[in-house]
């Protein structure tokens, strides 16, 4: 081993002046974070009780908040004409139109509206619409329980607005200019969580409030979405025979129009190549 040290003396110069080194700088550094430590250590605590709500159990209350989506499929005889009545009976009940679409495809016209009324009105208006229509071809109710949701964001908020009291104090406290500047980026930072939870917040309640309903509308009930209740329908299959005929009648018919259109090109091409044909044979 002495011999060792001897040979390699320059090694352990050099493995000392490192170590030495880092040491310096680790305590230069702890020093220098030691005046200002009160922000990191909240925001670890803040961090850590937000993340720990995230997984709370289901909350037992008898007030749940639930939002409910409603599905129809309406068979009509003019579909324009009822969508307007849809839009009109949504607002007389206090709720508002949220998109609609027509078409009017070859054999049977077809649209959708979306509308929003209040939750209490939620079976007036179902019954309203279900007068408009000649067949009720289908109707789903679709809920979702957003109760712990809901509750888990007032549960953030409550950290988020604790930890908030507590770098407000801390910016009283402050004496430098970098001490502020940090203490307000992290204020910034809080008020910005705070904001986006109370906007979720807010979404929630207003889903739950307002509930959405969709209708479904064509004047063939075989354009609506639901699911048939029979195996096999003769008169279903012979419509959809009749269809099928008139679409490859219409596209022989298309074909045709191609043809008469084209064919002023395609009788200039072909006497061009007669023309040349002749041309090279008397050669």
């Amino acid at each position: 081993m002495l011999n060792w040290l001897k040979k390699y003396w320059w090694l352990v110069l050099i493995a000392l002046f490192f170590g030495l080194s880092q040491t310096n700088f680790r305590s230069s550094a702890g020093q220098s974070s030691s005046s200002f430590s009160a922000p990191s250590a909240l925001r670890k605590t803040a961090n850590y009780s937000i993340d720990s709500v995230s997984q709370a159990p289901p909350v037992d209350t008898p007030n749940r908040l639930v939002i409910r989506d409603t599905s129809l499929s309406l068979q009509v005889k003019d579909v324009g004409s009822i969508i307007t009545q849809i839009e009109s009976s949504a607002r007389s009940l206090g709720g508002y139109m949220v998109e609609s679409s027509l078409s009017r495809p070859e054999f049977a016209a077809s649209g959708s509206i979306t509308v929003r009324v209040p939750e209490d009105k939620r079976a007036d208006a179902l019954t309203a619409f279900k007068n408009l229509a000649v067949k009720i071809v289908s109707e789903n109710v679709f809920g979702t329980d957003i109760t712990d949701q809901y509750t888990d964001l007032q549960t953030r908020l409550d950290i988020l607005n604790q930890t908030k009291i507590k770098f407000e104090e801390i910016r009283v406290r402050a004496t430098t200019v970098a001490d502020l500047l940090t203490v307000q980026r992290e204020l910034i930072n809080l008020q910005t969580q705070i904001d986006n939870l109370k906007g979720q917040q807010k979404y929630y309640e207003q889903s739950a409030k307002l509930t959405k309903i969709t209708a479904h509308l064509s004047t063939d009930d075989l354009s609506l979405p639901y699911a048939s209740d029979q195996s096999w329908r003769p008169l279903v299959v012979f419509r959809q025979a009749v269809r099928s005929l008139i679409g490859h009648l219409r596209g022989l018919g298309s074909l045709v129009i191609w043809l008469v259109v084209y064919s002023p090109l395609l009788l200039l091409v072909i006497g061009l190549v007669y023309f040349f044909r002749r041309k090279i044979s008397r050669r």
